[in-house]
């Protein structure tokens, strides 16, 4: 267990929480130009809100309506993830990050997880060594799947018209 009163501990889930805050606003933002933009941008924001907060402060997970809005919007991500890897596995053609429907269920198998991570904030706000690990694990994965996709040109060739004008 990390030492609640370690510096570089408290520091580093803060950075982690500023950096999901900032890849779910710009995961939000690259979904306005999506068929279905106002489900996905509230999808992200609600994240990016939630993650926020954490990083100013993670006793907030304590509070009741974080505790919430955050219960809720897990829930109801984990069910749809769900119901897309049932749909994946029955209609999948190519890797999951080929397909928008598997690139649909990345994004919410890691709001879930980072959701769920953030929960225990209010109980040890720094967390422990294993608890810091999986925020940097979940902090890298979408960052770096993003630079694969977007450096990807094969997997750009099969990307649907809506996705071609994103960042």
């Amino acid at each position: 267990m990390v030492p609640a009163s370690a510096p570089w501990a408290r520091a580093l889930w803060r950075a982690c929480n500023a950096l999901m805050a900032a890849f779910f606003a710009l995961a939000a933002f690259v979904q306005t130009n999506d068929p279905d933009a106002e489900v996905w941008v509230v999808v992200y924001a609600i994240p990016a809100v939630l993650t926020l907060l954490v990083g100013f402060n993670p006793l907030v997970t304590g509070n009741f309506i974080w505790k919430s809005v955050s219960a809720i919007h897990t829930f109801v991500c984990m069910v749809w993830a769900l119901g897309l890897a049932y749909h994946f596995l029955l209609h999948a053609q190519e890797n999951i990050l080929h397909e928008e429907e598997g690139r649909e269920l990345s994004g919410l198998v890691i709001i879930s997880a980072w959701m769920g991570l953030c929960c225990s904030s209010s109980e040890n706000p720094v967390g422990g060594r294993i608890q810091l690990a999986l925020a940097i694990i979940i902090v890298l994965f979408p960052f770096i799947s993003w630079i694969y996709v977007y450096t990807n040109k094969e997997l750009q060739s099969s990307w649907p018209s809506h996705c071609k004008t994103a960042i």
